[in-house]
């Protein structure tokens, strides 16, 4: 059975964003990790070394909690379109 349209166009978006030099907004990047992480199914702690990045990434993550993995996917792909489309 072939990947969905759904999964291609995130994995697209998820190569956009690993291909992405220069830094994301800290609100825009963390939504990232948030939407991946739900879209992913990876319940793993954050792993920062500093605290209060880890207390910003759980943050996120509970905010997204009420999503299910096609809408993480969806939204992830929505946030990087749109960052590309009005970043300049």
């Amino acid at each position: 059975m072939g990947k969905s349209k759904l999964d291609i166009e995130f994995e697209q978006a998820v190569e956009r964003v690993n291909a992405h030099k220069d830094p994301f907004p800290a609100d825009t990047l963390l939504k990232l990790y948030a939407y991946y992480k739900k879209a992913t199914n990876d319940y793993g702690k954050p792993r920062s070394k500093k605290p209060i990045i880890n207390a910003f990434k759980t943050n996120a993550l509970f905010q997204a909690k009420g999503i299910s993995e096609k809408e993480a996917k969806q939204s992830y792909i929505d946030l990087v379109n749109n960052y590309f489309l009005y970043r300049n």
